[in-house]
């Protein structure tokens, strides 16, 4: 419900109260993990996030108390009008920081390496497939329509060096773990990095191939937190040096970890191989070219982490192994491998409507007479 809310409003203010139901809700199952380490994940998920919501809410105080409104239509027009104050430079900052925590940007996403990889496994791949892209639905929403002036928004530049940032910081930081829920959630962050950089590149190719890659990686990454728990439950582990031979044990699990590991990698026919092909193209043809090279060499740095995983786990002499995993698990593994596989299957359409959705932030128009003639 939280989730659908922060999707749905117009309205500044109810985006922050969306965000607090959601956070609510996570803050309560975050409460709920056993142990030591489970709790001290859990709290400080918890701080970082009250910090964010300080922030967001400090932000629309400013923007309320100069404007008088938090309608997204009615501030677009009203900050259109001046090129640049105090008070948007200021408020932009602020939300800017909100988000950034909520996305999990670096320098502010330490938080999310200790706490994912401590959730059971229907969790964990609800809040790898959720949290972190509402995040960045709001980094779009608000920097790319209401803050924008059609070409270019506040930050912009401090954007693009910290979505480079979190994209080369969260694959080295994939690369260099020795367990499968940590690597793939330091991937969270590194994905999280190259949809920052759609927003930062700001043309209507970057924001199109943005909006098809936070679509594509909600599905892929929901689906490899799965397929984690599949091993964990047929291995016992999920560590790569206690786990081996997967592959030849349960040819079924390694199928349902492969499909999105490889989607996540970049590789035809997958929704992972258009999204960055995409964003390259992007990039390229604005002749940014540390952006090009950073989303090539994050690209080769995840294939290599994916092949480390399928190395240690599902190559090799099988180990003893544990009862057939829960069907349920499977079930929906199998069916979200089946959606990525059609997504990058029927790419045009869903590109086409991605392009739809970018031309509306780029020049919001219908949107803005549609709700300033609803609001009169």
């Amino acid at each position: 419900m939280g989730t659908n809310g922060a999707l749905l409003t117009g309205d500044l203010f109810n985006l922050y109260v969306w965000f607090e139901v959601l956070l609510l809700s996570s803050f309560s199952i975050m409460a709920m993990i056993r142990g030591k380490d489970g709790r001290a994940a859990a709290w400080r998920y918890v701080v970082i996030n009250l910090v964010s919501s300080l922030l967001f809410l400090t932000a629309a105080g400013l923007i309320y108390g100069k404007t008088g409104t938090l309608n997204f239509a009615e501030l677009r027009l009203r900050f259109g009008e001046e090129e640049s104050s105090f008070l948007i430079d200021s408020s932009a900052a602020l939300l800017f920081g909100a988000f950034g925590i909520k996305a999990a940007l670096i320098p502010l996403a330490f938080w999310l390496p200790r706490a994912y990889p401590q959730l059971p496994p229907a969790i964990s791949a609800l809040f790898a497939g959720l949290l972190t892209k509402i995040g960045l639905y709001a980094f779009y929403r608000v920097f790319g329509m209401v803050f924008s002036d059609g070409t270019s928004f506040p930050h912009q530049d401090l954007l693009f060096v910290v979505a480079i940032l979190t994209m080369v910081g969260g694959v080295l930081g994939a690369v260099a773990q020795g367990d499968m829920r940590r690597i793939l959630s330091f991937h969270i962050i590194s994905q999280v990095g190259y949809m920052a950089l759609a927003l930062a590149l700001f043309t209507p190719l970057a924001l199109t191939a943005g909006i098809f890659y936070l679509a594509h990686h909600i599905i892929v990454k929901a689906n490899l937190f799965l397929a984690t728990s599949l091993v964990e439950k047929h291995a016992g582990s999920s560590d790569l040096s206690k786990v081996s031979g997967v592959a030849r044990s349960s040819p079924l699990i390694a199928l349902l970890f492969a499909v999105p590991a490889l989607s996540l990698a970049g590789l035809p026919p997958l929704s992972g191989f258009f999204a960055k092909f995409a964003l390259l193209q992007a990039s390229l043809a604005g002749q940014e070219w540390i952006a090009s090279a950073a989303i090539v060499a994050v690209g080769l740095l995840t294939v290599f982490s994916m092949l480390k995983i399928w190395r240690a786990v599902f190559w090799g002499e099988s180990n003893e192994s544990r009862p057939a995993p829960l069907l349920i698990l499977a079930l929906t593994s199998g069916v979200l491998a089946l959606v990525a596989i059609a997504v990058g299957l029927c790419t045009g359409p869903i590109l086409a409507f991605a392009e739809q959705a970018a031309s509306s932030l780029l020049e919001p128009s219908a949107y803005l007479e549609t709700v300033l003639q609803q609001s009169k």
